[in-house]
C-alpha cells in the first residue's frame, strides 16, 4: 500500500503545497510507524436492493431513506456493505502522541486518514475487477454522514457484517467507530456498464455524471 504524500498534506490543510522540510519529514516519520502498527482488515457482502418511492431504499438487511443515495444507487439492483479498519494498533499511536506530542499527533492523525482511504481503495479496487469479469458495475463509495444518508446507518451495516466479531469494529453510543480509524460504506451494482473512479467523486473530472455523489 502506497500512502499519498499530497494526501496527507491536504489532510494537514496545506492544499497544493508541498510543505517545508520539518513537516514532510515528520510526515514520513509517521508513515513508518504506521505501517508497523497497522493491521488493515475488511469485510464486505451483497445483499438485493430495492430503490422505493420518495427516496426509500430497501437494502434487504434495513431500509433507509436518502435522496442523494438514492441517485447515486440509480440502475443498481445489488448493493455491497463494506467496512475497513486500521486496527486498534493506531488508535495507541495516536493516543501516544496526544500525551508527548501533539506536532506529531496531528500528522499522525492525517496520515492515518489517507492510509485508510488509500486501504479501502484498493480492496474496492479489487471488488470492482471481480464484478466487471461478471459484467457488472460499481458505483462509488457511500458512508454513512455523506449527505442525507443518516449516520444512524452506521447501526445497520455493522450489525449486518458483524463488524464487532470480524473486524473489531464497534460503535459508541454516538456514533463513532472505534478502532477510530475505521470505515463503513455502501457501493451499488449495476448492470449498466458504467465505469466509476475506484477512489469516488472527489478524484473524478466528469462533474456531470448522473451517479455523482453530490
Amino acid at each position: 500500500m502506497e500512502i499519498s504524500r499530497k494526501e496527507v498534506r491536504r489532510y494537514l490543510g496545506y492544499g497544493i503545497q508541498e510543505g517545508d522540510d520539518t513537516v514532510n519529514a515528520l510526515i514520513e516519520e509517521c508513515i513508518r510507524e504506521l505501517f508497523d502498527s497497522a493491521s488493515p482488515k475488511c469485510i464486505s457482502r451483497s445483499y438485493p436492493l430495492k430503490l422505493l418511492p420518495d427516496h426509500g431504499i430497501d437494502f434487504t438487511v434495513f431500509q433507509t431513506r436518502s435522496r442523494n443515495l438514492s441517485k447515486n444507487l440509480a440502475d443498481c439492483d445489488q448493493v455491497i456493505l463494506f467496512a475497513a479498519t486500521l486496527g486498534t494498533g493506531v488508535d495507541v499511536l495516536l493516543h501516544k502522541y496526544t500525551k508527548l506530542q501533539m506536532s506529531k499527533a496531528v500528522t499522525m492523525q492525517a496520515a492515518a486518514a489517507a492510509m485508510i482511504e488509500e486501504f479501502c481503495d484498493e480492496e474496492n479496487k479489487k471488488l470492482k475487477e471481480e464484478y466487471e469479469a461478471a459484467g457488472l458495475y460499481l458505483r462509488p463509495r457511500f458512508s454513512p454522514g455523506y449527505g442525507d444518508f443518516s449516520l444512524e446507518c452506521q447501526r445497520d451495516i455493522t450489525a449486518a457484517l458483524e463488524t464487532a466479531k470480524r473486524l473489531g469494529i464497534m460503535l459508541t453510543d454516538s456514533l463513532l467507530m472505534a478502532p477510530s480509524k475505521s470505515v463503513t460504506a455502501v457501493m451499488g451494482v449495476s448492470r449498466k456498464p458504467y465505469r466509476c473512479e475506484v477512489k469516488g467523486c472527489e478524484s473524478c473530472g466528469k462533474t456531470d455524471c448522473a451517479y455523482r455523489r453530490s
